[in-house]
Protein backbone atom coordinates (compact mmCIF):
# COMPACT_ATOMS: atom_id res chain seq x y z
CA UNK A 1 0.00 0.00 0.00
CA UNK A 2 2.72 2.43 0.91
CA UNK A 3 4.29 1.67 -2.63
CA UNK A 4 1.32 2.64 -4.46
CA UNK A 5 0.49 5.86 -1.94
CA UNK A 6 4.29 6.52 -3.45
CA UNK A 7 3.21 5.81 -6.81
CA UNK A 8 0.27 7.91 -7.20
CA UNK A 9 1.93 10.53 -5.10
CA UNK A 10 4.32 11.44 -8.05
CA UNK A 11 1.52 11.38 -11.04
CA UNK A 12 -0.25 14.23 -9.16
CA UNK A 13 1.26 17.36 -10.66
CA UNK A 14 3.13 15.99 -13.89
CA UNK A 15 0.33 16.76 -16.38
CA UNK A 16 0.03 19.95 -14.75
CA UNK A 17 3.69 20.71 -14.28
CA UNK A 18 4.70 19.59 -17.72
CA UNK A 19 2.81 22.37 -19.17
CA UNK A 20 4.55 25.28 -18.28
CA UNK A 21 8.10 24.95 -20.22
CA UNK A 22 5.59 23.72 -23.21
CA UNK A 23 3.41 26.70 -23.39
CA UNK A 24 5.19 28.69 -26.03
CA UNK A 25 5.54 25.47 -28.40
CA UNK A 26 1.61 24.76 -27.72
CA UNK A 27 0.68 28.39 -28.51
CA UNK A 28 2.52 28.28 -31.57
CA UNK A 29 1.21 25.26 -32.89
CA UNK A 30 -2.66 25.83 -31.90
CA UNK A 31 -2.01 29.60 -32.46
CA UNK A 32 -3.72 30.98 -28.81
CA UNK A 33 -3.48 33.51 -26.45
CA UNK A 34 -1.49 34.29 -23.50
CA UNK A 35 -4.89 34.40 -21.75
CA UNK A 36 -5.98 31.05 -22.91
CA UNK A 37 -2.68 29.42 -22.20
CA UNK A 38 -2.74 30.30 -18.88
CA UNK A 39 -6.39 28.87 -19.06
CA UNK A 40 -4.68 25.48 -19.62
CA UNK A 41 -3.69 25.84 -16.05
CA UNK A 42 -6.99 27.67 -14.78
CA UNK A 43 -9.27 24.42 -16.35
CA UNK A 44 -7.29 22.21 -14.57
CA UNK A 45 -7.92 24.38 -10.93
CA UNK A 46 -11.47 24.68 -12.08
CA UNK A 47 -12.05 20.80 -12.34
CA UNK A 48 -10.27 20.67 -8.78
CA UNK A 49 -12.89 22.95 -6.80
CA UNK A 50 -15.77 21.19 -8.49
CA UNK A 51 -15.59 17.67 -8.11
CA UNK A 52 -13.50 18.22 -4.70
CA UNK A 53 -17.14 18.70 -3.43
CA UNK A 54 -17.80 15.22 -4.47
CA UNK A 55 -14.73 13.28 -4.03
CA UNK A 56 -15.81 12.53 -0.21
CA UNK A 57 -19.19 11.31 -1.34
CA UNK A 58 -17.40 8.63 -4.36
CA UNK A 59 -14.76 7.79 -1.10
CA UNK A 60 -18.08 6.90 0.73
CA UNK A 61 -19.72 5.17 -1.44
CA UNK A 62 -16.88 2.64 -3.05
CA UNK A 63 -13.96 3.22 -0.56
CA UNK A 64 -11.66 5.68 -0.77
CA UNK A 65 -8.84 2.95 -2.49
CA UNK A 66 -11.11 2.34 -4.92
CA UNK A 67 -11.79 6.03 -5.37
CA UNK A 68 -8.33 7.10 -5.91
CA UNK A 69 -8.36 4.01 -8.83
CA UNK A 70 -11.13 5.51 -10.34
CA UNK A 71 -8.89 8.96 -10.32
CA UNK A 72 -5.87 7.80 -11.59
CA UNK A 73 -8.06 5.96 -14.35
CA UNK A 74 -9.42 9.52 -15.34
CA UNK A 75 -6.12 10.97 -15.04
CA UNK A 76 -4.72 8.66 -17.66
CA UNK A 77 -7.67 8.91 -19.80
CA UNK A 78 -7.40 12.71 -19.87
CA UNK A 79 -3.54 12.74 -20.34
CA UNK A 80 -3.79 10.58 -23.80
CA UNK A 81 -6.94 12.89 -25.09
CA UNK A 82 -5.31 16.04 -24.61
CA UNK A 83 -2.82 15.50 -27.11
CA UNK A 84 -4.57 14.18 -30.06
CA UNK A 85 -6.23 16.67 -31.78
CA UNK A 86 -6.60 20.59 -31.87
CA UNK A 87 -8.02 23.17 -29.20
CA UNK A 88 -11.45 21.49 -28.09
CA UNK A 89 -9.39 18.00 -27.42
CA UNK A 90 -6.71 19.79 -25.15
CA UNK A 91 -9.37 21.50 -22.97
CA UNK A 92 -11.57 18.39 -22.72
CA UNK A 93 -8.23 16.23 -21.72
CA UNK A 94 -6.75 18.82 -19.33
CA UNK A 95 -10.46 19.00 -17.79
CA UNK A 96 -10.39 15.11 -17.44
CA UNK A 97 -6.94 15.20 -15.72
CA UNK A 98 -8.28 17.88 -12.97
CA UNK A 99 -10.74 15.52 -11.95
CA UNK A 100 -9.01 12.57 -11.70
CA UNK A 101 -6.17 14.30 -10.02
CA UNK A 102 -8.73 15.58 -7.67
CA UNK A 103 -10.41 12.47 -6.55
CA UNK A 104 -7.07 10.72 -5.44
CA UNK A 105 -6.10 14.11 -3.80
CA UNK A 106 -8.76 14.56 -1.61
CA UNK A 107 -9.04 10.89 -0.51
CA UNK A 108 -5.23 10.36 0.43
CA UNK A 109 -5.06 12.12 3.53
CA UNK A 110 -8.40 10.59 4.89
CA UNK A 111 -7.26 7.23 3.66
CA UNK A 112 -3.78 7.68 5.96
CA UNK A 113 -5.86 8.88 8.76
CA UNK A 114 -8.39 6.04 8.46
CA UNK A 115 -5.62 2.65 7.46
CA UNK A 116 -2.28 3.93 9.17
CA UNK A 117 -3.25 7.04 11.82
CA UNK A 118 0.00 6.25 13.60
CA UNK A 119 2.42 7.31 10.57
CA UNK A 120 0.70 10.49 9.43
CA UNK A 121 3.72 12.26 9.28
CA UNK A 122 5.63 10.00 7.44
CA UNK A 123 2.87 9.43 4.68
CA UNK A 124 2.14 13.28 3.82
CA UNK A 125 6.12 13.64 3.68
CA UNK A 126 5.67 10.57 1.06
CA UNK A 127 2.82 12.08 -0.72
CA UNK A 128 3.74 16.12 -1.01
CA UNK A 129 7.57 15.01 -1.55
CA UNK A 130 6.24 12.58 -4.36
CA UNK A 131 4.35 15.88 -5.53
CA UNK A 132 6.84 17.78 -6.00
CA UNK A 133 9.73 15.48 -6.92
CA UNK A 134 7.69 14.74 -10.16
CA UNK A 135 6.87 17.71 -10.57
CA UNK A 136 10.43 18.78 -10.69
CA UNK A 137 11.40 15.70 -13.08
CA UNK A 138 8.24 16.95 -15.50
CA UNK A 139 9.51 20.83 -15.76
CA UNK A 140 12.97 19.58 -16.65
CA UNK A 141 12.07 16.92 -19.11
CA UNK A 142 9.30 18.93 -20.60
CA UNK A 143 11.30 20.35 -22.88
CA UNK A 144 13.90 17.77 -23.75
CA UNK A 145 11.35 15.19 -24.90
CA UNK A 146 9.66 17.52 -26.96
CA UNK A 147 13.33 19.03 -28.80
CA UNK A 148 15.97 16.66 -27.99
CA UNK A 149 14.22 13.06 -28.53
CA UNK A 150 11.41 15.04 -31.55
CA UNK A 151 8.28 14.01 -29.50
CA UNK A 152 7.14 17.14 -30.16
CA UNK A 153 4.74 18.61 -27.58
CA UNK A 154 2.50 16.19 -27.73
CA UNK A 155 4.50 13.14 -27.45
CA UNK A 156 6.26 15.14 -24.28
CA UNK A 157 2.70 15.18 -22.40
CA UNK A 158 1.53 11.18 -23.53
CA UNK A 159 4.67 10.12 -22.50
CA UNK A 160 3.54 10.99 -18.65
CA UNK A 161 1.16 8.08 -19.17
CA UNK A 162 3.63 5.07 -18.66
CA UNK A 163 4.14 6.20 -15.41
CA UNK A 164 0.16 6.30 -14.45
CA UNK A 165 -0.03 3.16 -15.70
CA UNK A 166 2.35 1.89 -13.29
CA UNK A 167 0.91 2.99 -10.48
CA UNK A 168 -2.73 1.64 -11.36
CA UNK A 169 -1.22 -1.80 -11.98
CA UNK A 170 0.38 -1.69 -8.67
CA UNK A 171 -2.67 0.13 -6.84
CA UNK A 172 -4.82 -2.86 -7.79
CA UNK A 173 -4.71 -4.77 -5.48
CA UNK A 174 -6.27 -2.27 -2.57
CA UNK A 175 -9.37 -1.96 -5.00
CA UNK A 176 -10.24 -5.55 -3.96
CA UNK A 177 -10.47 -4.94 -0.03
CA UNK A 178 -13.59 -4.26 1.19
CA UNK A 179 -13.60 -0.44 2.97
CA UNK A 180 -13.70 0.10 6.35
CA UNK A 181 -16.88 0.61 8.15
CA UNK A 182 -17.01 3.87 9.29
CA UNK A 183 -17.53 5.80 12.52
CA UNK A 184 -20.93 6.55 12.48
CA UNK A 185 -21.40 8.59 16.01
CA UNK A 186 -23.22 12.03 16.08
CA UNK A 187 -20.45 13.32 17.96
CA UNK A 188 -18.42 12.62 14.60
CA UNK A 189 -20.47 14.54 12.05
CA UNK A 190 -19.33 18.17 11.55
CA UNK A 191 -20.64 20.70 8.87
CA UNK A 192 -17.14 22.21 7.77
CA UNK A 193 -18.53 25.10 5.69
CA UNK A 194 -19.79 26.82 8.61
CA UNK A 195 -16.41 26.45 10.68
CA UNK A 196 -14.21 29.86 10.87
CA UNK A 197 -11.05 27.37 11.19
CA UNK A 198 -12.00 25.07 8.35
CA UNK A 199 -11.93 29.02 6.31
CA UNK A 200 -9.08 30.00 7.79
CA UNK A 201 -7.26 26.72 6.28
CA UNK A 202 -8.76 26.56 3.29
CA UNK A 203 -7.80 29.62 2.33
CA UNK A 204 -4.39 29.74 3.41
CA UNK A 205 -4.44 26.65 1.23
CA UNK A 206 -5.64 28.69 -2.00
CA UNK A 207 -3.13 31.21 -1.14
CA UNK A 208 -0.04 28.88 -1.17
CA UNK A 209 -1.89 27.07 -4.51
CA UNK A 210 -2.12 30.60 -5.81
CA UNK A 211 1.65 31.33 -6.12
CA UNK A 212 2.37 27.71 -7.42
CA UNK A 213 0.47 27.06 -9.92
CA UNK A 214 1.01 30.88 -11.01
CA UNK A 215 5.26 30.04 -10.68
CA UNK A 216 4.64 26.73 -12.47
CA UNK A 217 2.65 28.18 -15.47
CA UNK A 218 4.33 31.63 -16.26
CA UNK A 219 8.21 31.39 -14.61
CA UNK A 220 9.59 29.88 -17.74
CA UNK A 221 8.11 32.40 -19.95
CA UNK A 222 9.39 34.90 -17.94
CA UNK A 223 12.53 33.52 -17.49
CA UNK A 224 12.48 33.26 -21.09
CA UNK A 225 11.66 37.12 -21.65
CA UNK A 226 14.89 38.17 -19.95
CA UNK A 227 17.01 35.97 -22.59
CA UNK A 228 17.04 32.55 -20.91
CA UNK A 229 17.06 29.76 -23.13
CA UNK A 230 13.81 27.24 -23.16
CA UNK A 231 15.82 24.51 -21.75
CA UNK A 232 17.43 26.66 -18.98
CA UNK A 233 14.49 28.49 -18.07
CA UNK A 234 12.47 24.61 -17.92
CA UNK A 235 15.65 23.87 -15.98
CA UNK A 236 15.31 26.59 -13.42
CA UNK A 237 11.75 25.99 -13.11
CA UNK A 238 12.53 22.30 -12.44
CA UNK A 239 15.47 23.30 -9.87
CA UNK A 240 12.96 25.37 -7.87
CA UNK A 241 10.61 22.19 -7.57
CA UNK A 242 13.72 20.18 -6.70
CA UNK A 243 14.82 21.96 -3.97
CA UNK A 244 11.46 22.21 -2.88
CA UNK A 245 11.53 18.48 -1.53
CA UNK A 246 13.86 19.16 1.32
CA UNK A 247 10.24 21.49 2.69
CA UNK A 248 8.24 18.39 1.62
CA UNK A 249 10.06 15.78 3.21
CA UNK A 250 11.00 17.34 6.83
CA UNK A 251 8.10 20.11 7.50
CA UNK A 252 5.44 17.00 8.12
CA UNK A 253 6.69 15.52 10.71
CA UNK A 254 8.14 18.07 12.37
CA UNK A 255 5.11 19.91 12.37
CA UNK A 256 3.33 17.46 13.99
CA UNK A 257 5.60 17.71 17.09
CA UNK A 258 4.62 21.20 17.81
CA UNK A 259 2.09 22.62 19.61
CA UNK A 260 1.32 25.10 17.03
CA UNK A 261 2.33 25.78 13.77
CA UNK A 262 2.23 29.12 13.72
CA UNK A 263 6.04 30.16 14.28
CA UNK A 264 6.82 27.83 10.71
CA UNK A 265 4.24 29.67 8.45
CA UNK A 266 6.07 33.16 9.45
CA UNK A 267 9.15 31.92 9.15
CA UNK A 268 7.77 30.64 5.01
CA UNK A 269 5.98 33.78 4.18
CA UNK A 270 9.68 35.97 5.25
CA UNK A 271 11.41 33.75 3.20
CA UNK A 272 8.92 33.72 0.28
CA UNK A 273 8.98 37.73 0.50
CA UNK A 274 12.85 37.46 0.28
CA UNK A 275 12.78 35.13 -2.25
CA UNK A 276 10.05 37.15 -4.60
CA UNK A 277 11.84 40.83 -4.20
CA UNK A 278 15.30 39.11 -5.92
CA UNK A 279 13.28 38.31 -8.87
CA UNK A 280 13.52 41.72 -9.59
CA UNK A 281 17.19 41.48 -10.07
CA UNK A 282 17.59 40.64 -13.68
CA UNK A 283 20.47 38.34 -13.67
CA UNK A 284 20.10 34.28 -13.90
CA UNK A 285 22.40 33.58 -11.12
CA UNK A 286 20.23 35.68 -8.71
CA UNK A 287 16.89 33.91 -9.81
CA UNK A 288 18.78 30.53 -9.32
CA UNK A 289 19.17 31.78 -5.58
CA UNK A 290 15.30 33.24 -5.61
CA UNK A 291 14.03 30.08 -7.08
CA UNK A 292 16.17 28.15 -3.82
CA UNK A 293 14.34 30.19 -1.26
CA UNK A 294 10.97 30.05 -3.21
CA UNK A 295 11.38 26.69 -3.95
CA UNK A 296 11.89 25.70 -0.20
CA UNK A 297 8.79 27.62 0.94
CA UNK A 298 7.01 26.36 -1.38
CA UNK A 299 7.55 22.75 -0.71
CA UNK A 300 6.68 23.54 2.99
CA UNK A 301 3.90 25.31 1.82
CA UNK A 302 2.14 22.35 0.58
CA UNK A 303 3.15 19.93 3.59
CA UNK A 304 1.79 22.94 5.65
CA UNK A 305 -1.50 22.78 4.06
CA UNK A 306 -1.69 18.77 3.85
CA UNK A 307 -0.64 18.46 7.69
CA UNK A 308 -3.06 21.50 8.83
CA UNK A 309 -5.99 19.48 6.95
CA UNK A 310 -5.19 16.40 9.40
CA UNK A 311 -3.85 18.35 12.67
CA UNK A 312 -7.41 20.63 12.88
CA UNK A 313 -9.99 17.38 12.52
CA UNK A 314 -10.79 14.69 15.01
CA UNK A 315 -11.58 11.78 12.76
CA UNK A 316 -11.46 10.40 9.12
CA UNK A 317 -14.59 11.39 7.88
CA UNK A 318 -14.45 15.00 9.08
CA UNK A 319 -10.79 15.02 7.61
CA UNK A 320 -12.51 14.08 4.48
CA UNK A 321 -14.86 16.72 4.93
CA UNK A 322 -12.49 19.26 5.42
CA UNK A 323 -9.78 17.74 3.04
CA UNK A 324 -12.60 18.21 0.31
CA UNK A 325 -13.40 21.67 1.13
CA UNK A 326 -9.80 22.66 1.52
CA UNK A 327 -9.14 21.68 -2.52
CA UNK A 328 -12.35 23.19 -3.70
CA UNK A 329 -12.99 26.42 -2.31
CA UNK A 330 -8.77 26.92 -2.41
CA UNK A 331 -8.62 25.79 -5.70
CA UNK A 332 -11.03 28.48 -7.11
CA UNK A 333 -8.88 31.31 -5.33
CA UNK A 334 -6.04 29.08 -7.35
CA UNK A 335 -7.69 28.63 -11.13
CA UNK A 336 -7.44 33.02 -11.00
CA UNK A 337 -3.72 32.96 -10.73
CA UNK A 338 -2.98 31.76 -14.27
CA UNK A 339 -5.58 33.02 -15.69
CA UNK A 340 -5.68 36.76 -14.88
CA UNK A 341 -1.73 36.98 -14.82
CA UNK A 342 -1.90 35.51 -18.26
CA UNK A 343 -4.78 38.08 -19.41
CA UNK A 344 -2.86 40.94 -17.16
CA UNK A 345 0.50 40.03 -19.38
CA UNK A 346 -1.26 40.42 -22.69
CA UNK A 347 -3.26 43.86 -21.54
CA UNK A 348 0.47 45.58 -19.88
CA UNK A 349 3.04 43.50 -20.86
CA UNK A 350 5.18 44.36 -18.21
CA UNK A 351 6.68 40.89 -16.61
CA UNK A 352 7.49 42.73 -13.20
CA UNK A 353 3.66 42.58 -12.42
CA UNK A 354 4.24 38.68 -12.12
CA UNK A 355 6.46 39.46 -9.07
CA UNK A 356 4.62 41.81 -7.64
CA UNK A 357 1.27 39.55 -7.66
CA UNK A 358 3.21 36.77 -5.91
CA UNK A 359 4.35 39.16 -3.53
CA UNK A 360 0.48 40.22 -2.25
CA UNK A 361 -0.58 36.65 -2.30
CA UNK A 362 2.50 36.03 0.13
CA UNK A 363 0.60 38.48 2.05
CA UNK A 364 -2.64 36.67 2.38
CA UNK A 365 -0.58 33.07 2.84
CA UNK A 366 0.52 35.06 6.21
CA UNK A 367 -2.81 36.54 6.86
CA UNK A 368 -4.80 33.28 7.02
CA UNK A 369 -1.94 30.93 7.48
CA UNK A 370 -1.17 32.07 11.43
CA UNK A 371 -4.26 32.10 12.59
CA UNK A 372 -5.02 28.58 11.10
CA UNK A 373 -1.51 27.42 12.52
CA UNK A 374 -3.28 27.50 16.08
CA UNK A 375 -3.62 24.63 17.89
CA UNK A 376 -7.74 24.02 17.57
CA UNK A 377 -10.26 21.40 16.30
CA UNK A 378 -13.13 21.24 13.89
Amino acid sequence: MIFGIALISINLRTSIASVGPLIPFIREDLDISNGLAGFLTTLSLITFAIFSLFAPSIGKRIGNARAIFLGISLLTVGVIIRVLGGTTLLFVGTALTGIGIVIANVLMIPLFKARIPEKMGLMTAILSTGMSLFAAIASGLSVPLAVDLNLGWRGSLASWSLVMLLALAVWFPQVKLKPKAANLSNEAIKNVWKSTLAWQVTLFMGAQSVMYFTMVTWLPDMLISRGMSPVLAGVALSYAQLISLLGTFFAPNFLIRQKEQTGVIIGVGLAYFLGYGLLFIELDWVAFVSLTIIGIGSGASLSIAYTLISLRTIEDRTTAKLSGMVQSAGYVLAALGPLLFGISLDLIGDWDLLIWFLIIMTAQFLAFGIPAGRNRKI
